[in-house]
């Protein structure tokens, strides 16, 4: 995989699992946060299996779509653009209705000197949109984040783990779930808490990050020595899918890939196909963030991409001199400050 086109077809590719899955939840579907990392690609993989099925709904993408030019890619691509702040409450309420909405909006990184965006973003917002769409299916992104660390060989946390946020990032993530929970209790809205980490795209992701310090030279802090991914394409696929799991109390979905890999060992395997040096600093600790999904795989299947296609894909992109974008994941922070 060498150019953003081959990329944005891999990304947006429908299995026939998706449009089946797609076809037994009828009505249309909104994205809230379509313009963030993961939106367009989901976007657009959304629109291509209601294309390819034949199916009979709308995807409406909104987002503030402050990119002009992404907003037009969008369109082209059979999705409906709604430029909003959805922070603005009448023009919140003037949304079209939907009877399927994904939420992805929210704020992770700059959280530090900013809380009280985070917190509006993270745990006012939800309210506001689990009224305007309480009679629909709501699957709401949440993060892995809200989990404590587990020991590394542990597997992992699971959905019956109970959250420990470090960080006000995570707390607010935390009370994102809290509040939509109150709403879905309430009105009987059926939503999926969808608990990702950490999604992987040529453009950005742990790999990526580990990938262009092995090339840049640079050293690699193994203090967080352990990691999850899943390829955003499956990621994706899993969220659109999980309308057809949506319940009242929400049913909570962990989502990454199967293996905890090492860093150590990714890093490595990057060097070796990049013929470079791994340089590293630091020791492994006994515990990390990691997510067992294992629920997942067993309601949709493993991942269609592997880790090692992933390194792959990651080595070839970075070798290349592919596009990246300036957006951390911050995988070795342990102090919660986003």
């Amino acid at each position: 995989m060498k150019t953003i086109e081959q990329l944005e077809e891999v990304l947006a590719k429908p299995t026939e699992a998706l449009i089946r899955d797609l076809r037994s939840v009828p009505g249309d579907l909104v994205l809230l946060g379509a313009g963030g990392k993961m939106g367009p690609s989901l976007a657009r993989l959304a629109a291509n299996a209601i294309r390819e099925g034949g199916l009979d709904k709308k995807v409406i993408g909104v987002s503030r779509f402050s990119d002009a030019e992404a907003r037009a890619e969008l369109e082209a691509a059979g999705v409906t653009a709604i430029s909003c702040d959805l922070l603005d409450d009448e023009a919140l309420r003037a949304l079209p209705d939907a009877a399927n909405v994904i939420y992805m909006a929210g704020n992770k990184f700059g959280t530090k000197g900013r809380e009280h965006f985070t917190w509006a973003m993270n745990t006012y917002l939800p309210g506001r949109v689990a009224e305007k769409y309480k009679d629909s299916r709501i699957v709401v992104f949440s993060s892995g984040n809200i989990y404590p660390f587990r020991p590394v060989a542990s597997g992992g946390a699971d959905e019956r783990t109970a959250p420990e946020p470090l960080g006000e990032y995570a707390q607010s993530t935390l009370g994102r779930e809290r509040i939509f929970e109150y709403h879905s209790r309430k009105n009987g809205t059926p939503m999926v808490m969808y608990r990702l980490n950490y999604a992987i795209d040529m453009r950005y992701g742990v790999l990526l990050e580990l990938a262009k310090a092995v090339h840049e030279g640079r050293e690699i802090d193994l203090t967080m020595g352990f990691a999850n991914v899943i390829w955003q394409g499956d990621a994706n696929a899993i969220a659109l899918r999980c309308l057809t799991r949506c319940e009242s109390p929400p049913n909570v979905v962990n989502v990454t890939g199967p293996e905890t890999f090492s860093i150590r060992w990714a890093a490595n395997a990057f060097a070796e196909r990049l013929g470079r040096e791994a340089r590293f600093a630091g020791e492994e600790a006994e515990t990390a963030l990691l997510n067992n999904a294992s629920k997942a795989h067993a309601l949709f299947g493993y991942p269609g991409v592997s880790l090692l296609r992933m390194i792959d894909w990651t080595a070839e992109w970075v070798a290349g001199g592919g596009e990246v974008w300036n957006k951390p994941t911050h995988f070795q922070e342990r102090k919660g400050n986003f």
